[in-house]
């Protein structure tokens, strides 16, 4: 909330948010003469469905008092779309505008009596919600002058010439450090007490309560070389602050999480195990344990980051870089330190004997107006650790996702970690800013290839790049394009995506206009997402190496679909593990109901082939150029389902398409795991009772595999006290928010006991004898109650064929 005044002395409070559609008709009203001349005659609608970033201030009424819209690229049509750089860069030599610190102005409107201090707070919101944004651009005919608003915080660097028309145009920028600094960052001092004391009551009183009311004077003065303490300051007055420490306790680490692929978060020793020995490959146990698998159990964090579940046991890097400086001779590579084999249920450990290589964030907090600018204490810490690489936070489960972890990356905890903590780290070149995003070449094959090749389907991936660079189209004539991240002349990132040529089948049986309006989005512009992967210590870059995609390929809409893995052994598609680490970063597409047509009674009414046709039965998920700037709320809390029923498997479809929301820690405990993995054919559908409430279709469009840790298993306790549930009598799995939707189950009866010589009714059965059998159940009987207890059944009948003479032993079936 900020407050605007007028030269009349009016008053207003406003808000920012981001522009939605119902805002066009206000938008279309502030509109004047003037704004036409300065960015044109604008098709609103057409302009929000391209926008990277609108935003619109209202004010306690809700009223719209200003608009603006920012794009990725110059208006006016100054620069092509893909390459606007070097002209701009020949404006200013000193100017450092890139793709990743650049927007461009196209409009902007505001209420007349109050246009400047709208210009000024929208300007500010827009640095804040882009903590990456350097400059901002805004290119008007050089006969114009910007008038009494625009001119408060735009200031003219040249002009250019039109692509178009024989007309130069004027150049204006906007500088963040006018409007929202970058943070001075050095070592507090014990006089910031009583500037800090404040921000802290504000977020946690139980500190002061637990270690006194000077701890942070205390924790000031306690500084030492493995302790050190930090502030950022506006002016003069500390407003964060941050301890960090280079004690860690690595041993615990190495129990709870999985950090074979980040070598332990130590320096590499020539005495290191990170290899399973080959004579104790295929010991253990053969039992099938009813916890998570190995497979399963990376679903905590890159279920969402690398789609279907195959792909996330081969999925592994190792980061070998150790100063900045040397940054050029080194390599981000992708190691595999795994070497579980099929079948081992407990996953080898490595073992590291080198130095630790990371410190700790012991205590952070900031002024929540600075917070966006978190990440500018990072640079500082790690200078403070020259020989440290890694930062790693830890943080209960329940607490909200704040700024600066937004830029760290998430562990992955092993199957038996009861710690109630969320592992979070962030590499010491996760700090570089000099990435770029390319149109990928012959050159890069190599670069791509050892950044891949570790990857479960880097084959595919290699295929496809060669594809585009022999031909720019795939075998069927589809054109095809790839893209390449860079940072230090090293390819980090990978993506591949085709024009999207089955469109029309998406709209018909997918509710895609839920996030666009169709008819503003030309065909061409449309792609299918094949490939993305990036380096983990460059995922916060992931936005932006989409909405460079859109750029430079010139495209406003990118679908993902997720397959289910197979039916009779055979893909439904040749592309059905494709491959993704931005699933995070897009929204799930709901399905449409479809209608069933009588084609042959329709003749020539019937609809299109395109609408009519056989569904292929995929989850879709999308994103757009609207959809590059806007945040998603993550949800850590442990939410644990108990059942496959309808009611829990509804429950997980809710939260999954959330579009807004992120839900990293859901899991389904269930006898045998999520429904519809086995594909029943029609022989096995005859012995199963179905509601029809969902159907192998069904559960093959939500895909919840790709966001939900499976536990096989039978719940058989529940601890409150302690938020846990044990399953199978002997392994426990932690909560946060339990959810019990068991469902209805058939039973086995218990016999009555009757003498059906008599041949006696129900009404002569005594009555209060027990209804359910707890005795030891024939082999013969079977209680069908989903499809792998209708597998089991068939399996059984077919060993044991029946004749007269076996009629005594006859299968018994419930259903």
């Amino acid at each position: 909330m900020s407050i605007l005044t007028s030269p009349r002395g009016k008053v207003e409070v406003v808000h920012c948010r981001r522009t939605e559609s119902r805002d066009i008709f206000c938008i279309k009203n502030l509109i004047r003469k003037f704004t036409q001349k300065l960015f044109g005659r604008l098709n609103i609608i057409y302009l929000l469905e391209k926008a990277n970033l609108a935003i619109t201030l209202c004010n306690d009424k809700e009223e719209i008092m200003a608009h603006a819209t920012f794009l990725d690229y110059p208006n006016w049509n100054v620069a092509n779309q893909e390459d606007w750089v070097s002209m701009f860069w020949e404006l200013d030599k000193e100017l450092q505008c890139t793709p990743l610190n650049t927007l461009f102005m196209h409009l902007f409107v505001a209420v007349d009596e109050y246009s400047t201090g709208c210009c000024k707070e929208i300007i500010w919101s827009v640095f804040k919600a882009v903590p990456e944004l350097h400059f901002i651009f805004l290119i008007v005919p050089a006969y114009m002058s910007l008038g009494s608003t625009l001119i408060t915080v735009f200031d003219q660097v040249g002009n250019i010439p039109n692509l178009t028309f024989d007309e130069d145009f004027a150049v204006h920028i906007c500088y963040r450090h006018s409007h929202y600094p970058q943070l001075h960052i050095r070592k507090a001092r014990v006089e910031d007490h009583d500037d800090l004391m404040p921000i802290f009551m504000q977020h946690d009183t139980i500190l002061r309560a637990t270690y006194g009311e000077y701890f942070l004077a205390e924790l000031i003065e306690a500084q030492d070389k493995e302790n050190h303490a930090v502030v950022c300051e506006v002016e003069g007055v500390a407003v964060g602050f941050m301890s960090v420490c280079s004690r860690v306790n690595m041993e615990l680490l190495h129990q709870c999480f999985d950090l074979g692929p980040f070598h332990g978060f130590c320096d590499p020793h020539p005495d290191d195990v990170l290899e399973q020995p080959r004579d104790l490959s295929f010991q253990g146990s053969q039992d099938i344990s009813p916890m998570r698998s190995r497979q399963d159990s990376q679903l905590t964090v890159m279920s969402q980051e690398l789609g279907t579940p195959e792909i996330k046991e081969r999925y592994s890097i190792q980061m070998r870089w150790s100063n900045l400086e040397d940054i050029k001779s080194s390599r981000f590579s992708y190691v595999s330190t795994a070497s579980s084999q099929p079948g081992d249920t407990t996953p080898f450990r490595p073992v590291y004997k080198g130095a630790s290589s990371a410190f700790c964030v012991q205590l952070f907090c900031i002024d929540e107006k600075y917070e966006a600018r978190s990440l500018d204490f990072m640079k500082f810490v790690f200078s403070l650790f020259p020989d440290k690489n890694f930062c790693l936070i830890s943080l209960p489960h329940l607490t909200p996702e704040f700024v600066l972890i937004q830029n760290f990356v998430k562990v992955v905890p092993f199957n038996n970690c009861t710690l109630d903590q969320d592992l979070y780290f962030f590499h010491r070149s996760g700090l570089l800013k000099k990435i770029k995003i390319r149109l990928a070449t012959l050159l890069d094959t190599s670069g791509v290839e050892y950044l891949i090749s570790n990857l479960k389907l880097n084959k595919r991936i290699l295929e496809d790049l060669k594809q585009y660079n022999d031909a720019q189209r795939d075998p069927g004539g589809t054109p095809l394009q790839a893209f390449v991240a860079e940072v230090a002349e090293q390819v980090v990132g990978i993506a591949v995506i085709r024009d999207e040529m089955d469109i029309e089948y998406i709209r018909s049986h997918y509710n895609i206009e839920d996030f666009i309006y169709f008819s503003h989005h030309q065909r061409e512009e449309h792609a299918h997402l094949f490939h993305f992967a990036i380096n983990p210590i460059f995922r916060h870059y992931t936005k932006f190496f989409l909405k460079e995609i859109f750029r430079l390929g010139h495209k406003s809409c990118l679908y993902y679909p997720i397959y289910p893995a197979s039916r009779d052994g055979k893909f439904q598609s040749s592309y059905a593990h494709s491959l993704t680490s931005a699933l995070h970063y897009l929204v799930p597409v709901r399905p449409r109901r479809q209608i069933v047509y009588p084609l042959e009674k329709l003749g020539i009414n019937a609809p299109s082939k395109e609408v009519s046709k056989e569904p292929m039965s995929y989850a879709l998920y999308h994103t757009n150029r609207k959809l590059t700037l806007e945040p998603k709320i993550t949800v850590n809390a442990r939410i644990v389902v108990v059942g496959a029923s309808n009611v829990g498997i509804s429950f997980l479809e809710t939260l999954v398409f959330c579009a807004h929301l992120k839900f990293t820690n859901l899991t389904l405990i269930s006898t045998h795991g999520l429904p519809g993995k086995k594909l029943l054919g029609s022989e096995q559908r005859k012995f199963l009772a179905s509601d029809q409430s969902y159907t192998d279709k069904d559960h093959a469009l939500m895909s919840l595999c790709s966001w939900v840790n499976v536990v096989v298993g039978r719940m058989t306790a529940i601890d409150r006290a302690a938020k846990h549930v044990v399953v199978s009598q002997e392994d426990i799995v932690l909560y946060d928010h339990l959810i019990l939707c068991t469902g209805q189950q058939y039973q086995v009866p218990c016999p009555t006991g009757a003498d059906i010589s008599q041949h006696l009714t129900t009404r002569d059965i005594p009555e209060g004898r027990k209804q359910r059998y707890t005795g030891q159940v024939p082999r013969n009987h079977f209680t069908l109650n989903d499809e792998e207890d209708c597998l089991n059944a068939q399996i059984w009948i077919r060993n044991h064929s029946i004749t007269t003479e076996d009629r005594q032993r006859s299968p018994v079936l419930c259903c």
